[in-house]
C-alpha cells in the first residue's frame, strides 16, 4: 500500500497539535504537561523520519536521535523533580509548584 507524502505528515502534525492542546488545557497536572511535552517531541521524531525516507538523508535521521536523547533526558530529570517535589509536599499540583519561585 502506498501512502501519501501529506497524508503520513498530517499524521505528525496532528499528533504535534495534540501535545500543544494537552500542554495548555491540561496545565492542573504536570504529568499530564510532561506527557504532552513528551508527544510533541515524538512527532517531531517521526516528521524526523518520514523526511529522511522519503529524500534518502542520513542527516534527518541523525537529528531524530539526537530528539531522543534529548527527550529521555527531559523525562527523566523532569520526573526526578517531581518526585523529590512530592516527596517534600505529598503533592505534585501545579499551584504548589508555583511556590518555589524566589
Amino acid at each position: 500500500m502506498y501512502l501519501n507524502l501529506i497524508d503520513v505528515f498530517d499524521v505528525g502534525l496532528v499528533l504535534f497539535f495534540i501535545g500543544c492542546l494537552g500542554i495548555f488545557f491540561l496545565r492542573s497536572n504536570l504529568i499530564s504537561v510532561l506527557i504532552s511535552i513528551e508527544l510533541i517531541l515524538l512527532s517531531l521524531n517521526y516528521l524526523f523520519v518520514v523526511y529522511s525516507v522519503y529524500h534518502q538523508d542520513v542527516i534527518a535521521q541523525f537529528y531524530a536521535l539526537c530528539i531522543l536523547a534529548v527527550a529521555a533526558a527531559e523525562s527523566s530529570l523532569g520526573l526526578s523533580i517531581l518526585l523529590v517535589f512530592y516527596r517534600i509536599h505529598s503533592s505534585i499540583s501545579i499551584e504548589e509548584v508555583n511556590l518555589l519561585k524566589a
